[in-house]
């Protein structure tokens, strides 16, 4: 029997604010059987999180509207999100990007271009390790 009381293992929060990227997120994410909770703002991160306690968190590292390490902040700051298991994508050639992101937690961090390719299989693996 699992313990699903405090964690919801479908729910994956989604911090991308550009609306044809995350339509693509969240139509792909939906066919899986996931439920989507978009992020937009850094109030609606620890909102949400807190809310619902997802199985995961992806977010977009060059969306500046959001500020990426700022929500990264955010979330490991609160001891009951800490352990939330983050997926990340970048510019492949933000190199500073992606090491800062690793410095911050995340569980792994991807280029746009594989994180769109693989999206499914990455997010089961992250989500998986919480599990």
């Amino acid at each position: 029997m699992n313990q699903t009381d405090q964690i919801d293992q479908k729910t994956i929060l989604v911090g991308v604010t550009d609306i044809f990227f995350y339509t693509k997120v969240r139509d792909a994410l939906m066919a899986k059987g996931y439920k989507i909770e978009r992020a937009r703002t850094q109030q609606d991160i620890a909102e949400k999180a807190s809310a619902t306690i997802p199985s995961a968190f992806i977010l977009n590292m060059n969306d500046e509207t959001l500020n990426a390490f700022q929500a990264l902040e955010t979330l490991k700051a609160d001891a009951g999100l800490k352990t939330i298991p983050i997926l990340a994508f970048a510019n492949h050639e933000e190199v500073d990007t992606f090491n800062r992101a690793r410095a911050l937690g995340v569980t792994k961090i991807v280029s746009r271009n594989e994180f769109s390719a693989r999206l499914k299989d990455l997010l089961e693996e992250v989500a998986g390790n919480h599990a």
